[in-house]
């Protein structure tokens, strides 16, 4: 009775997981702070069903304990920050405050809450992904957020007429596209559901069923993110394009050909692996004027314009009455945050009050966000900060890539595909902040399970924990 108790429990709260990311992408990504609390709740449910499961089962163990533990450190250390130690008091000496690292005390407890069902999410996805179903689940529920959401944000584009459009903060403005109110937001997760995409889709180019199905979902997605108009997002898809074209060796099969004769193997290596280079070369600069060309004439004028545009952001001009909110007067800003508050930072979820000093503008519009998510990591937690994720993302690689040694296929396809999504949020992560959006934060973690998951070895069949030996 309690083997198939916990049986039930594990698919309730596996499935139910995969359900909750794929909500939380209606409702502008969950942003708003009941949505996020929403969220947040639901994984803590689901938690708490985990450990009845876990008691039922007899495996309290905590699958990729190693991987996340940079990141609880980091929560406990967002809630340190948000902690009161000393008082001060104003001129007169009546008042009294208590200081805390943290510049908003307040939005860094919420912060570190948020974070904290992030890893929860991703320690419960762990724990359940032992088997290539589901794993594929995983993959495909990616994809599948990213194809609903590039289809409404199309059928939004062509149809809305009114000053809304469903969700009331929808409005008619370059500013928002699709469900998002930043189409930046929206163009990150294209970004990571075109990294499984392309990775699927370029490794099974032999399989006819395979290339037709995919091949539109690739375009689908990719026209999409182009025609929301986010420079980043262009940028972040074109370096996937190229991750993916140095990852995949297209004369791979050239090594394989003279592996049954040593003496023709060691005269044709050379040769070989020259030919595989000026090949790669040639294949990405064929795919850089193919991705040019594709984003002039699908974006048009507008997406033309908004690239001539950039040198106005990254300039010194600045938004008009002396706003001084441009991505490189906020890069200052925050370098000059950092530099005052090396070792902990002024405080994650801070940033909007912490750098009220060193913005000097008109007070017209205030900068929420660095609009660089490096330079916000140094800015909100300092050198501690960076340690933690330093320390984790130095993890993560080391277990990615012993994913893609994986024996079974499928299993090295899915880390292929999950590290191309994961590239290039890396990339457009240094122009804006899509992963601070609730269901892009999700999926982003969803993207490391699949890149680190350890299959089960199941009745003989091969699996992602046995690297292939290279020795």
């Amino acid at each position: 009775m309690k083997p198939r108790l916990a049986g039930i429990l594990e698919l309730i709260v596996f499935y139910g997981l995969l359900g909750v990311i794929a909500l939380s992408a209606i409702p502008y990504g969950t942003v708003e702070p009941w949505w996020v609390a929403l969220f947040e709740c639901l994984v803590f449910v689901l938690a708490l069903l985990t450990i009845v499961e876990a008691f039922l089962s007899g495996t309290l163990r905590v699958e990729g304990l190693s991987l996340l533990l940079p990141l609880l450190l980091l929560a406990l250390f967002i809630l340190f920050q948000s902690l009161s130690f000393l008082s001060a008091r104003d001129a007169a000496g009546v008042t009294s405050r208590d200081i805390a690292i943290s510049a908003d005390p307040y939005n860094s407890r919420l912060f570190a809450i948020k974070l904290f069902a992030l890893v929860t999410a991703g320690a419960l996805l762990r724990r359940y992904t032992y088997t290539s179903r589901r794993l594929r689940a995983l993959v495909y529920v990616v994809i599948g957020i990213g194809i609903a959401s590039a289809l409404f944000a199309l059928f939004r584009k062509n149809t809305q007429s009114g000053p809304t459009f469903l969700l009331p903060n929808l409005t008619i403005d370059d500013r928002n596209f699709g469900q998002f109110i930043n189409k930046n937001h929206f163009a990150y997760l294209m970004e990571m559901s075109l990294g499984p995409t392309l990775a699927l889709l370029l490794t099974g180019l032999r399989n006819r069923g395979r290339v037709v199905l995919l091949l539109p979902m690739a375009g689908l997605l990719w026209t999409a993110l182009v025609i929301s108009n986010s420079r980043g997002g262009v940028l972040g898809s074109l370096c996937e394009v190229l991750f993916l074209c140095v990852m995949l060796d297209p004369v791979g099969y050239l090594a394989q050909k003279y592996a049954g004769d040593n003496d023709l193997q060691k005269r044709k290596r050379l040769p070989a692996a020259a030919g595989g280079m000026v090949l790669r070369g040639l294949l990405i600069l064929a795919m850089l004027v193919l991705f040019v060309y594709g984003v002039a004439w699908i974006g048009g004028e507008p997406v033309v314009n908004n690239f001539q545009s950039a040198a106005a952001d990254f300039g010194t001009s600045g938004a008009p009455n002396n706003a001084n909110t441009s991505r490189r007067q906020m890069w200052a800003i925050s370098w000059k945050v950092f530099k005052d508050h090396p070792l902990a930072g002024i405080g994650f979820g801070a940033y909007w009050i912490g750098v009220t000093k060193y913005h000097d503008a008109s007070g017209e519009l205030t900068p929420q966000q660095a609009h660089n998510d490096y330079l916000d990591l140094l800015a909100a937690g300092g050198l501690i900060g960076l340690a933690l994720v330093t320390w984790f993302a130095v993890i993560f690689v080391v277990r990615a890539r012993e994913r893609l040694h994986s024996l079974d296929p499928f299993c090295r396809v899915a880390c292929l595909g999950a590290l191309t999504g994961i590239f290039g949020v890396a990339v457009h992560s240094f122009l804006d902040f899509g992963l601070h959006v609730t269901v892009n934060a999700a999926v982003f973690v969803v993207l490391i399970v699949v890149a680190t998951a350890r299959m089960r070895q199941l009745e003989g069949s091969p699996s992602c924990s046995h690297p292939v030996s290279t020795g």
